[in-house]
């Protein structure tokens, strides 16, 4: 079968989304069926092309749009890039080879219309995966009003492209609970968890991490925050902890990755003259392993309200890795159900500073429950949250919705 992955980024791009896609994509060609990836010429929050028009990955055929404009330097200039890309992307479906079937994500929002438009034009099963929920997402972070005409005129759209799907894929318990409350036929909403590569994140041991030296670690309890930290996180709590350990030199906390609290949690951190936090870009895929390797003990935070409208990947290449967790947020939010259920980690409450500083202490005064924590943390994974049995998972249930389709 033919099957169109849609997604602004894609590899060589680091964002998670980007990641998975190519995990997907390289399953499905394992099996011997044809992939396009639809994406962005630009690395993603990034302005300007940096990535060719087209070119073929391990089997894969790429072709991406247009170019970002104007980034990530604020809410009229993304909804300028996502308009651009919507533009072009259904230009770029409905003139493709003709697909079996378009899985479409969430960026930008609601692609999935193009998806839609190619099964009406082309004849193609629709598939949505759900990586966020719009307009739920901004809504519940403050940046829209919930009763506003545009909130009403999304959620309308959202509920359309959920029920004229084909099949929705969400990534948690919480999410899958968030759509079915939409009214959403369960039959039409299957839950495949996001995944890690354990051939790429391997249980380092902290001190084989070249990062400890890169960073300047030294024999410092590390206290780390790994990937994207946006406006859907809470940066409080963790800036809270932080000042509450601020005098100890024993400790430090590093930031890895982007996102729209970068700059509150840089501010925070120069406001308060801690010395013993540092924020670092992302590195490369293939080094994450080693980089999730350079702490004791990882942190993941989701605003309250918004647990259900997202569900963070990080938690997984965390267990990969065979690493504690302390999870901010709600208790019924996905990552906090996994940590719980697995003893892989601990959670608070946001606005839980003390607590969260309190937990940091504990990890790093009993060496022997770090270490069962994270031995944990490794056997949860296989079997469950593995690239291998995710990516079955979804080209098992591509397969069967073509199949469907030919009968």
């Amino acid at each position: 079968m033919h099957v169109v992955l849609l997604n602004q980024p894609f590899y060589p791009d680091v964002v998670a989304t980007a990641q998975m896609g190519k995990d997907l994509a390289d399953e499905l060609v394992r099996r011997g069926h044809t992939v396009t990836a639809v994406a962005s010429r630009s690395i993603y929050g990034q302005t300007g092309a940096a990535l060719p028009k087209r070119e073929t990955i391990d089997g894969i055929e790429v072709r991406r749009l247009g170019v970002s404009i104007f980034g990530k330097k604020g809410i009229a200039a993304r909804v300028a890039d996502f308009a651009l890309f919507h533009a072009l992307a259904t230009v770029r479906v409905v003139t493709l080879k003709k697909p079996d079937v378009v899985v479409s994500y969430t960026t930008p929002p609601f692609i999935a219309v193009v998806g839609l438009i190619a099964r009406l034009v082309r004849g193609s099963r629709a598939v949505y995966w759900v990586m966020d929920l719009y307009p739920d997402v901004p809504v519940a972070c403050g940046v829209m009003k919930e009763r506003s005409l545009l909130t009403r005129m999304f959620e309308r759209l959202s509920r359309l492209l959920l029920r004229r799907s084909d099949v929705s894929v969400v990534l948690g318990r919480c999410m899958q609970e968030r759509v079915l409350s939409k009214g959403i036929p369960a039959e039409k909403v299957k839950l495949i968890p996001v995944w890690a590569d354990l051939s790429g994140i391997s249980g380092v041991e902290r001190d084989r991490s070249p990062y400890r030296e890169k960073w300047g670690l030294g024999d410092a309890f590390t206290v780390m925050y790994s990937g994207n930290f946006g406006i859907g996180h809470d940066a409080a709590t963790i800036c809270d902890a932080m000042l509450r350990l601020k005098d100890r030199d024993d400790i430090k906390w590093v930031f890895v990755g982007s996102g729209k609290r970068k700059k509150e949690v840089l501010a925070f951190i120069e406001r308060h003259g801690l010395k013993n936090a540092q924020w670092r870009e992302y590195v490369p895929r293939e080094e994450l392993g080693l980089s999730l390797a350079a702490a004791d003990v990882h942190l993941i935070s989701i605003k309250e309200g918004v647990e259900g409208l997202v569900v963070p990947s990080k938690l997984l290449g965390i267990l990969a890795a065979g690493r504690a967790s302390i999870y901010v947020g709600s208790p019924m939010a996905e990552t906090a159900r996994v940590l719980n259920e697995s003893g892989a980690g601990v959670c608070v409450r946001e606005g839980e500073g003390e607590k969260l500083a309190a937990a940091v202490l504990r990890y790093k005064d009993d060496p022997a429950l770090l270490a069962e924590t994270g031995a944990r943390a490794r056997r949860e994974i296989a079997g469950k949250y593995d690239m291998q049995t995710a990516t079955k998972m979804w080209a098992d249930l591509l397969e069967e919705v073509v199949a469907r389709k030919k009968k």
